[in-house]
């Protein structure tokens, strides 16, 4: 064990931290037109290097990201994910589940995959790998809390890059195996969430839709 390394702030200085953080995470908005312009990759490293900072089971840090700016290979990317949305808009959808994205204005259609100038891939690693020191064969570490930990780490890297001027969407085609083909990854890393990440395109719109009030989401029991 070590010593924790901590200062606490003022109350003036922790009551100014939290709304400043509050107001601009609220702002936050899943974006689907994106620009092409560049973003210094040094704000997705820094992302990535929050995101990985995240609390996880056992410290395992069960989490890849892959992060992908190659044309050819976003077009990859993109063509697969739209055979995949289109069965699933056209065939796999139930009526109720289309009736719940309506408002959304959404179809299969994922331009957003090529216009963005990245693409984040989060992998969780269902169990871990190691060598083995007597046969040097690679044997299974099994991995606690795996899917509660990329989801915390997934919820850090999209504040960090709300935070740095930069906007993204969650994309979840589904099934979505081909990323881990595509992006060739080993085989005890599952496919989260696809993550294209960049700045706004100057006509970007996004739907009208509300959050619950607090008083909806919030129970203090003291």
């Amino acid at each position: 064990m070590i010593p924790l390394n901590y200062v606490r702030p003022s109350p003036a200085d922790q009551h100014a931290a939290s709304r400043s953080f509050m107001e601009t995470m609220i702002t936050r908005r899943t974006v689907r037109d994106f620009s092409s312009e560049p973003v210094p990759f040094e704000l997705i490293a820094n992302a990535i290097r929050v995101a990985a900072s995240a609390p996880s089971g056992a410290n395992q840090q069960p989490w890849t990201f892959v992060v992908i700016s190659d044309p050819a290979v976003k077009e990859r990317i993109r063509q697969a994910a739209e055979a995949e949305e289109r069965e699933s808009y056209e065939r796999r959808m139930s009526d109720e589940w289309l009736e719940a994205i309506a408002h959304l204005g959404t179809d299969w259609h994922k331009p957003h995959l090529t216009d963005a100038p990245y693409l984040i891939i989060v992998f969780k690693q269902a169990y871990g790998l190691k060598e083995d020191l007597e046969t040097g064969e690679q044997v299974k570490v099994k991995h606690y809390y795996a899917d509660e930990s990329v989801g915390i780490a997934t919820g850090m890297l999209l504040a960090a890059l709300h935070i740095s001027g930069l906007v993204t969407l969650t994309h979840t085609p589904s099934p979505m195996a081909f990323l881990r083909t595509i992006c060739d990854r080993p085989e005890n890393e599952r496919p989260v969430v696809l993550i294209p990440v960049g700045y706004p395109a100057r006509d970007a719109q996004v739907p009208d839709i509300s959050r619950k009030p607090l008083d909806e989401v919030l129970v203090h029991i003291g």
